[in-house]
């Protein structure tokens, strides 16, 4: 299974740190000492204590397996993958075994290139993901047969809830209810339902073909081709909704919109859905991305992102994040979604699946399904079994007569194969693109209870007479697809591969140099972390197999609950929430339904500070509750006579407090303990933001400060790769009174599952992500990484991010003030740096700082926010000295840029950094008219002339995107 690995290293001992964690921290022990010399301090201790208040300071080792190498736990980690059983899984539900192209595993899923880059906000240096989510986006809107589509989301539960709530703030006929097809996947109703209840939504579940419309509702939603496969003619039930006013969704799978007639040529005004089966392992429920598409009339309305096309300051087309992007930092408890993480990474496999296999190669895998499962139907008819429907796909309901239930599901276990089952009664198939002539004859065999069939293959082949639908004609798609050449001309797999080169090469990501992003924690992504996310025993699991051939899954849950719950001081954990944002959503749920339980339902202030991420707000009322703002003093601080009087005002609704810690702005709070004090005293529960996690590792812990709910971002603190935008993964701990209002699942029940579980009255707040451990094959990820660096590890980890980025704030500060500090002068793991003087003396923005530094071949820091006019900086631990030193290098050389400007030698509108980035074409194409020269333009830097990123575009006029929305692939002649 792992092909070539790493030779055997020490494990730590006697308290020393593991090899792994001396490769993963970048800087050495004397660079290390060079960096306490600076900031006047004798070792990492002494920062430490001047750092985090000692109050809140856990003063022990955490208690977790001693630190193993890359071998070893790879070794171990294995051990537990081979008690997992990959079974076939013909279960359905909108997740299907698929072939995954060997050249997008190789160089997407499994090229660093890819898995290591940032979302791009900076989308000069992000041209290669941007077209490759619009790719993504114009094969959306193509089967889709609608107008617009987004750049992903996160599963299709959660999408088509995201469609409900755009319905309800669309619709005017003031109605509270939606319908909910019973013909939808359980999963989804599930998360509808877990939705609509803090919204004061009513979900009616019903028959489509039997509702009646006496009834107003605001929206609705199908599921196209049925949970149990049958392939329904809407239009009727589409045109009484539009009657009342009300929008309708289509939950379709894209593979079966190749032959079936698109959501939106039935009238659809939104289609949601998964694109897992378009080349995306299962991964025993993720991740996986969704899709979202509707109407251009409601593009300032779609949640999540959409990449639209623009062009740069020399009039080339160019892409960028549109619209609505980061919506929740600008109307945050006005915003439509909280959602702020898409599922990029799997979007540009899915999206290059299509480039790959084109319009007629997806129609080729789509009709070859089709026709198997046609040979199974009739196969099955011919043994005496009734067909529920005469109109399918891929997924066949078989009523059993006097057939027994437990027969079948034993002949089918004899030959590791799993079928779903519906009602206690019924057996259901849904067969995929892996699916071969010879499984067809082992069910045919399993319902026949018997090796020898009553007929031959070829008289079963001939029992079919292929059509699709095979009685409803009226559905077959007549309107074309992908017929734009990108689908059409990457066929070979010496195209796709330079194809992928030639975009990976437009991206900046961690292969080029570090990405300093405050709260954003893009440290390093190791290899051995990642090598195990393409097993077949974690990829090929279907996220409702049964519980039995899980027992290697169950395992790594149980061991990444108990060392998160160590790490965090929490009694449960659940690992349900696949985003940062699903994680604050799902933990405000804890407290709603606590506060509920014990009669206090009215329970519904949320206190915010004005210095929290933007998603807080919008989370919080998407949990119904009201967002009272608390003030922030000089410091940055907590103003805490201001949550006083807030928390004294709305003392008898008071529901909680979302706190982030270490602070927005890059400190310890030293009240924090009075704060959850304070707003415990007044009936309510504090909720910490997770995503400054890193610089509390081994340090303290939330459970112990006084938080009752944390979030944890995996995705940054425990090393799971952003993925340019995605994946993400949120779960959330609680403390020991909310465990039992932890996310549940109605597929799969969670907590029965878990011998340890310490519910034992479980009450549970509804699913929060369509899959029961959400996106469950990249734990794998965290769990390797915290087993490799083991206790020592990760709290020495934590110190050496709180060190870099003291030892950044110190080199920058004579150049650009450091905006908080500390009592003692220290910034916790990232700081602010104050550039809005350069505005006044200079002209300068805070964008011309970040586009420069791209000259200098870095991404920039986070630009204004949570201060406009600032940058903040997070350097992360596993970044060296040698590379935090270029970076502060970059930032002074551009300090002395900016005074160039301020004394009159370089002129207020022609300088270097108005003009930034420079592009290789812009150097060489054209007269030079610029009073600087073209080597200061393109080689600030001694290093840049050694290595040189280029990007590929000049700076983009986002503003004329908007204007000239478009969010699909261009014709060619637009790039000539």
């Amino acid at each position: 299974m792992v092909a070539n690995p790493p030779r055997p290293q020490v494990s730590a001992k006697n308290n020393q740190i593991s090899e792994f964690a001396k490769r993963h921290i970048g800087p050495k022990a004397d660079d290390v000492q060079q960096m306490l010399n600076l900031l006047g301090l004798s070792n990492l201790d002494d920062l430490i204590a001047k750092t985090v208040p000692s109050s809140i300071r856990f003063n022990q080792d955490l208690k977790l397996p001693a630190a193993q190498s890359e071998y070893a736990a790879l070794a171990k980690l294995n051990q537990i993958a081979e008690k997992n059983q990959v079974y076939r899984s013909y279960i359905g539900m909108g997740y299907h075994d698929c072939i995954t192209p060997g050249v997008i595993q190789r160089n997407i899923l499994e090229n660093p290139g890819w898995y290591t880059a940032y979302t791009p906000y900076q989308p000069e240096i992000a041209q290669g993901r941007l077209e490759a989510l619009l790719n993504f986006q114009t094969m959306i809107i193509d089967l889709t047969g609608l107008e617009i589509a987004n750049a992903s989301l996160l599963d299709e539960a959660t999408a088509a809830a995201e469609a409900m709530s755009m319905s309800y703030g669309i619709c005017k006929n003031k109605s509270h209810n939606f319908f909910v097809s019973s013909a939808c996947h359980p999963q989804t109703i599930d998360v509808l339902q877990t939705r609509a209840k803090p919204l004061g939504i009513n979900i009616i579940i019903g028959d489509h073909q039997t509702f009646d419309f006496s009834e107003t509702i605001f929206g609705a939603i199908l599921q196209y081709p049925a949970s149990d496969g049958t392939i329904y003619d809407y239009r009727n039930f589409i045109e009484q909704s539009h009657a009342q006013g009300a929008l309708v969704t289509i939950a379709a799978d894209p593979l079966s919109l190749t032959l079936l007639t698109p959501p939106g040529e039935l009238g659809a005004d939104i289609a949601v859905g998964s694109t897992q089966r378009l080349g995306i392992p299962m991964g025993f429920g993720g991740p996986h991305a969704a899709y979202f598409a509707t109407k251009e009339e409601y593009k300032r309305l779609v949640p999540g992102r959409i990449v639209g096309v623009s062009k740069d300051v020399h009039g080339k087309p160019a892409y960028r994040l549109a619209l609505q992007t980061r919506e929740q930092h600008i109307r945050r408890d006005k915003a439509t979604s909280n959602i702020c993480t898409a599922q990029v990474l799997l979007a540009v496999m899915a999206g290059m699946y299509g480039v790959y296999h084109g319009p007629d190669g997806l129609r080729g895998i789509a009709q070859n399904i089709h026709q198997l499962t046609a040979t199974l139907a009739a196969g099955l008819q011919k043994l005496g079994y009734k067909i529920v429907s005469d109109n399918f796909f891929d997924t066949l309901r078989i009523e059993l007569g006097n057939t027994s239930l437990q027969a079948i599901l034993e002949a089918a276990d004899a030959r590791n194969i799993n079928l779903r089952i519906f009602d206690n009664s019924d057996v259901g198939i849904s067969l995929d693109e892996t699916t071969t002539e010879a499984d067809v004859i082992d069910l045919l065999q399993i319902f026949a209870g018997t090796d020898n069939l009553p007929f031959s293959e070829t008289e079963l082949t001939s029992l079919t007479n292929y059509q699709l639908p095979i009685t409803n004609y009226a559905l077959l798609r007549e309107s074309e697809y992908l017929t734009h050449p990108i689908f059409n001309r990457y066929h070979s797999e010496t195209e796709l591969l330079r194809y992928l080169h030639q975009l990976e090469t437009k991206d900046l990501s961690l292969t080029t140099s570090m990405i300093p992003l405050g709260s954003c924690t893009m440290k390093l992504n190791a290899t051995s972390e990642m090598i195990p996310v393409t097993w077949a025993e974690f990829g090929k699991i279907h996220p409702f197999a049964p519980i039995s051939q899980t027992r290697g899954y169950q395992i790594l849950f149980q061991q990444l609950e108990a060392w998160l719950g160590e790490i965090t001081g929490f009694a449960g954990i659940s690992l349900q929430p696949n985003a940062g944002s699903q994680g604050e959503y799902a933990g405000l749920l804890v407290i709603r339904e606590y506060h509920e339980s014990r009669g206090e339902a009215h329970r519904n202030v949320c206190l915010i500070p004005q210095s929290a991420h933007g998603t807080n707000p919008a989370s919080a009322v998407m949990c119904g509750m009201k967002v009272v703002g608390i003030a922030c003093d000089d410091q940055g601080n907590i103003d805490v006579a201001d949550l006083k009087a807030k928390a004294e005002k709305h003392s008898s609704e008071l529901a909680a407090l979302m706190v982030t810690y270490p602070s927005t702005h890059g400190v310890f709070e030293e009240a924090i303990q009075e704060i959850c004090a304070i707003v415990h005293e007044h009936g309510g529960q504090v909720y910490m933001d997770g995503a400054n996690m890193n610089a509390q590792v081994g340090i303290c812990r939330p459970g112990d400060i006084g938080a009752d709910v944390c979030h944890l971002n995996l995705h940054k603190t425990f090393c799971i790769p952003h993925g340019g935008g995605g994946p993400g993964i949120g779960p959330i701990g609680v403390a020991s009174h909310l465990v039992p209002f932890l996310p549940g699942h109605s597929v799969i029940k969670i907590q029965e599952n878990n011998p340890k579980s310490k519910i034992q009255n479980p009450k549970f707040s509804g699913a929060v992500s369509a899959a029961p451990w959400g996106s469950a094959s990249i734990l794998v990820i965290s769990w390797m990484y915290i087993a490799m660096m083991g206790a020592e590890g990760l709290t020495e980890a934590t110190k050496v991010a709180i060190l870099n980025a003291n030892y950044i704030a110190k080199k920058l500060e004579s150049f650009y003030p450091v905006l908080y500090r500390g009592k003692n002068g220290f910034v916790a793991h990232e700081c602010i740096l104050d550039l809005r003087a350069v505005k006044k003396s200079a002209n300068i923005e805070i964008d011309d700082v970040a586009k420069r530094l791209m000259d200098y071949g870095f991404h920039a820091p986070t630009v204004s926010w949570p201060v406009a006019g600032t940058i903040m900086v997070e350097p992360t631990e596993s970044e060296s000295k040698e590379e935090l030193d270029r970076f502060c290098e970059a930032l002074i050389a551009i300090r002395k840029e900016i005074s160039e400007i301020e004394s009159g030698k370089m002129d207020l509108q022609d300088n270097v950094l108005k003009n930034a980035p420079h592009t290789a074409e812009s150097l060489i194409v054209g007269e030079w008219k610029h009073d600087y020269s073209r080597e200061q333009a393109a080689y600030p830097a001694s290093w840049s002339k050694e290595f040189k990123f280029w990007p590929s575009v000049g700076r983009i006029d986002a503003a004329f995107g908007d204007r000239n929305f478009v969010c699909s692939c261009l014709p060619m002649e637009a790039y000539s």
